[in-house]
């Protein structure tokens, strides 16, 4: 499945903290000494292959051999890391807030995945239902359907119950993606 422009931006933005410390540990390691901290906590909640790929690009390596065991998406991040190192003018603005509503496929993809069993797609939405939860709002709301999706809600009325548009409109995305995964 190739990556449409919106989804690479979206992945680019949700990850755009990270993008910078590695870019400015690249340039000078003691402007981020948390770095480790943060990389081991993405490692942690399933990120493995990601956190490999940084360390690569932090010792040095720039060849496409930092791409190797990278996902789609992880490969996005990776990319904009070393265009950032080259060009610090490329790197993603921090103030961006990411469109939640650009977030559907990779959400669905995850639900499906874990519907299916996958044991890590269902611990990474377990750690996303939570960080949503604090959010509040429609994030709070989405983290409480996500059981739900995982095993096999589809009702609109159900789901979106209680969440404004944008929430509605983001849940219907998601179910949209959930009803193009599934073999027909």
């Amino acid at each position: 499945m190739s990556a449409l422009p919106e989804k690479s931006q979206q992945i680019i933005q949700a990850h755009a903290g990270l993008i910078h410390r590695v870019v400015i540990a690249c340039h000078n390691r003691s402007q981020v000494p948390d770095l480790e901290q943060v990389l081991q906590i993405a490692s942690d909640n399933g990120w493995a292959e990601l956190v490999t790929s940084i360390r690569r690009v932090l010792n040095g390596r720039r060849d496409a051999g930092v791409f190797v065991g990278l996902d789609e998406d992880d490969r996005v991040v990776v990319e904009t890391i070393l265009r950032g190192i080259q060009n610090p003018n490329s790197l993603p603005d921090l103030n961006a807030k990411p469109d939640p509503t650009l977030a559907a496929p990779g959400l669905a993809s995850m639900i499906f995945e874990a519907g299916r069993g996958n044991a890590q797609a269902l611990q990474v939405l377990g750690g996303m239902a939570e960080q949503m939860s604090a959010a509040g709002g429609d994030m709070a709301r989405l983290a409480a359907i996500m059981r739900p999706l995982v095993n096999g809600e589809r009702d609109p009325d159900r789901l979106c119950k209680g969440m404004s548009s944008t929430g509605e409109t983001l849940v219907l995305s998601i179910l949209k993606e959930l009803d193009r995964l599934q073999p027909q």
